[in-house]
């Protein structure tokens, strides 16, 4: 197994030393991202490295402001209670020196424009995006990102929960590009000595089917 350890000792990465990760390091983890597969190799990602530790505050704040929007909107105090437990994962890059912001833009899916132009039922058309493709590239780049940060010595820990503030963090971080949407953030540092084991999968026999 020891060829695999780089996928068995990945986990994530909640606490961190305070240490600068160098640019050429990064680098190298953003080159292993972009080497993941893309469907129709659209490489539809784009990446934004933020190290600012003062900008890196303003969005886990708006993160905060915008969840506890979201949670005053709840029908009941248990129902606010359980989604404010979350919040501390939401805003987990603000305890790293790194944080990634992880862009795509829309897949174009070409059999889309060909149904279309035949004027085939929406009921098809729907069947045939749920897939996915857009996430399921960008879930592929994160994951080569991650595994490269692991065999390289440091942490990381993937989040999707801040996404429901990216108009204020895009506001925040002064960054616009035409047709790419904020899909998820990465915490990346060194890790701290003492670290969490990383949770117990499901065995395979319950998520496995040979045919």
């Amino acid at each position: 197994m020891s060829e695999l350890d780089f996928i068995y000792k990945r986990k994530s990465i909640r606490d961190y030393k305070d240490a600068v990760i160098p640019k050429e390091d990064i680098l190298k983890m953003l080159d292993a991202a972009t080497h993941a597969p893309s469907p129709k190799h659209q490489q539809n990602w784009h990446f934004v490295v933020v190290q600012d530790k003062e900008i890196i505050n303003k969005m886990a704040e708006a993160v905060s402001k915008s969840h506890e929007y979201i949670a005053s909107l709840t029908k009941n105090e248990d129902e606010k209670k359980k989604f404010m437990r979350v919040l501390p994962y939401y805003i987990n890059f603000q305890r790293s020196s790194c944080a990634i912001l992880v862009y795509a833009n829309e897949y174009k899916m070409v059999e889309e424009k060909i149904l279309r132009e035949n004027n085939v039922g929406e009921d098809i058309i729907e069947v045939m995006k749920s897939t996915q493709s857009a996430a399921q590239g960008i879930g592929a780049a994160v994951e080569n990102f991650m595994l490269a940060a692991t065999a390289m010595g440091y942490g990381a820990c993937y989040m999707t929960g801040p996404a429901h503030a990216k108009k204020e963090i895009e506001e925040i971080i002064n960054f616009e590009k035409p047709e790419y949407s904020l899909m998820s953030i990465i915490s990346l540092g060194v890790p701290a000595d003492e670290t969490p084991d990383s949770p117990k999968r499901k065995p395979l026999e319950e998520v496995v089917t040979f045919i």
